[in-house]
């Protein structure tokens, strides 16, 4: 489920891009973990409510832009200092890049030899 943020207006909405709250950054990278498996072609990342003009803005990514998304907003987190969720968004981008390019880990601990894998 996408995240709601309800404002005054979009130019509010606009602030908030600009000065690049942490808040956009949140809900779409929780979001993409959320759906890191979807078959959808487009997930709903957010719906943006501006109470004065009585509209909604919902805005979605395309699942190929996830891992670059993932990496943009990765910054965000490390700003935080919220390492562990920066190893969550790195794993993700991993997990996404091998997928895309049919590469498979070199990372010796998510190997497992046939013998562990039937245990």
């Amino acid at each position: 489920m996408a995240i709601e943020i309800t404002l005054k207006n979009s130019d509010e909405f606009q602030d908030m891009i600009d000065r690049k709250d942490f808040t956009i950054a949140k809900a779409v990278v929780e979001t993409i973990l959320a759906n890191l498996s979807t078959r959808k072609k487009n997930v709903h990342m957010l719906s943006v409510i501006c109470l004065e003009e009585g509209e909604t803005y919902d805005i979605t990514l395309d699942r190929k832009y996830f891992a670059e998304t993932l990496q943009e907003n990765l910054k965000y987190y490390i700003e935080k200092e919220l390492y562990e969720d920066c190893t969550k968004i790195v794993e993700a981008i991993n997990t996404l890049t091998e997928k895309e390019h049919g590469i498979k880990s070199t990372n010796p601990s998510s190997r497992k030899s046939k013998k562990e894998k039937t245990k």
